[in-house]
């Protein structure tokens, strides 16, 4: 039978590719034509594949010998306490370095002549629950504040909030210093060192220190100080003061 070739590829020399070749057209390495006389030497066979290395994780970079240990800081519980109105929360608020939880509720018409925040006031919420900020004094302390409510019917909330301090700061109004005999009255009761900040209200008291001090009979040991509850350097000296009287006490207990 007569062979027919395209024309559109030439003819191949003898011994060479044909052009229509896969190898040829894709570049392929050219098959090795066989040795004439001699069996094809097998294929070797393919190589196994070779599994991977187990996994491990890397080593964990050690700390330089000598170097110390970052340590978290010792969280201290103080309670801002005190009668309605004296600016427990703006206590709070002004001192804490996150954004502090109050539960503020609006004051209203059923609260008239039970809830008096003064004439100066033109306070229109109040906290039914408590307020809670924070502030780290330094590397090895943070303060974690809690604000009780200031109505004697929220009383009961107090033993809780109570538990575990170490100190509390009693807010007072120097023009009204009847709200915080109730606050006084419980911290004495509960044996837990505080320190009374009477509220400069627009910069100036209702009456000095010592008068103050004399109204509220406490004594000499109870720290009696001045400070302003929208700055937040004040109430930092004044938590200070707390923190101090909380250490001689604890320093007092221990050589006991």
């Amino acid at each position: 039978m007569d062979s027919v070739q395209s024309p559109d590829w030439p003819v191949a020399p003898p011994g060479a590719l044909s052009a229509n070749s896969a190898a040829a057209r894709y570049g392929g390495p050219a098959p090795h034509p066989p040795s004439i006389g001699r069996a094809t030497p097998p294929a070797p066979p393919p190589a196994a594949p070779t599994a991977p290395p187990p996994y491990r994780p890397p080593a964990a970079t050690p700390a330089p010998t000598g170097a110390p240990r970052a340590t978290p800081p010792i969280p201290v519980k103080i309670l801002v306490a005190g009668g309605f109105g004296v600016g427990k929360t703006t206590t709070v608020g002004s001192i804490s370095e996150i954004a502090p939880l109050t539960t503020e509720a609006e004051m209203t018409t059923a609260g008239i002549g039970v809830d008096d925040p003064g004439q100066r006031s033109g306070k229109t919420t109040t906290t039914v629950a408590m307020d809670f900020g924070c502030v780290t004094i330094d590397r090895s302390l943070k303060l974690y504040l809690f604000g009780t409510p200031g109505q004697t019917r929220f009383g009961f909330m107090w033993d809780d909030l109570a538990r575990g301090a170490l100190g509390a700061l009693v807010v007072v109004d120097s023009a009204r210093l009847d709200d915080c005999y109730p606050a006084i009255d419980f911290f004495e009761r509960a044996g837990l060192p505080f320190v009374v900040g009477v509220n400069a209200f627009d910069g100036r008291l209702a009456h000095d220190l010592g008068a103050i001090r004399w109204a509220l009979a406490i004594g000499e040991h109870v720290p009696l100080v001045q400070f302003d509850a929208r700055d937040r350097l004040s109430v930092r000296d004044a938590l200070l003061v707390v923190l101090d009287r909380a250490l001689d006490r604890a320093t007092r207990e221990k050589r006991a």
